[in-house]
């Protein structure tokens, strides 16, 4: 039985326990992708004739590195974005620290104190960069879901007005609400789990590269909603746009394929309803 705080509805401390182990995980396997695209790339460097008498077979390995360390940070992001879902809602359950204290752990699970208190360092400086990357999307506009409900979640393009460290909270603006707002501009507050960055416009290189047949959430043409969506092409270049079939757009019992910009495509939110 997992250990729990704040009654009924509270956090499982096991789950973020293990989804923090998680996060470790992806960081050594990243340390190890990364270790052997730098001796493929050493390769190269070190015998200039090496790149034409090489076969296809070295680069496609290499390529292959490649998708795999991006695969690594998407899942990264996932699980960091998890793990911000769990602390905020241990923080909001106002449990103090004396009675979380009190939660007894059985004994099998004594030996792995020291490991448990390691990875919870390394969650904490991972938290601290989560911190200082979110007071930096000031002025930005971003994804953000600023409905949920046991059906649906709805996401619009908002921008960022302030990051409140203390609370850990975003206020963001709607500077394009829809007609049944009366187009009046309204701000949220919300959590660090409820907004995603767009890819920067300028910088198509640090944008993620989605593959075809991949799922994501994508700003529909012509509005700043957000849409569960497939890529239905691959792109050639990052910079180039996303031919992107929507879910529930369908026309004459097909969905049409829509351009969409690709910094106005993210990952689809794990758990996303729509």
């Amino acid at each position: 039985m997992s250990s729990s705080v704040g009654g009924g509805g509270g956090v499982d401390i096991a789950s973020l326990l293990e989804k923090a182990k998680e996060l470790d995980q992806l960081k050594k396997e990243q340390e190890e992708v990364l270790v052997e695209i730098n001796k493929h790339h050493k390769k190269v460097l070190t015998t200039p004739e090496f790149a034409d008498k090489t076969s296809d077979a070295f680069f496609l390995k290499l390529r292959g590195l490649y998708a795999r360390a991006k695969e690594l940070s998407e899942s990264e992001i996932s699980a960091s974005t998890a793990l911000i879902g769990l602390l905020d809602g241990l923080l909001q359950s106002g449990t103090s620290a004396p009675q979380r204290k009190k939660i007894e752990v059985g004994d099998p699970k004594k030996k792995r104190i020291k490991s448990d208190t390691d990875t919870a360092r390394f969650s904490a400086a991972s938290m601290r960069n989560q911190l200082e990357q979110a007071a930096n999307l000031k002025g930005e506009q971003v994804a953000a879901r600023v409905k949920s409900d046991d059906e649906k979640d709805e996401w619009f393009v908002v921008k960022v007005i302030h990051f409140d460290k203390e609370t850990k909270e975003y206020e963001v603006l709607d500077e394009e609400p829809g007609d049944d707002e009366e187009s009046i501009q309204r701000k949220y507050k919300l959590p660090m789990s409820c907004i995603i960055p767009f890819p920067k416009k300028g910088d198509p290189s640090s944008a993620p590269d989605f593959g075809q047949g991949r799922q994501v959430l994508a700003v529909y043409p012509g509005t700043t909603a957000l849409y569960r969506a497939t890529v239905a092409s691959h792109h050639k270049r990052k910079s180039d746009d996303y031919i992107l079939e929507f879910d529930d757009d369908e026309e004459d019992g097909s969905l049409p394929q829509r351009a969409v910009p690709f910094y106005r495509v993210v990952a689809l939110p794990e758990g996303h309803r729509q």
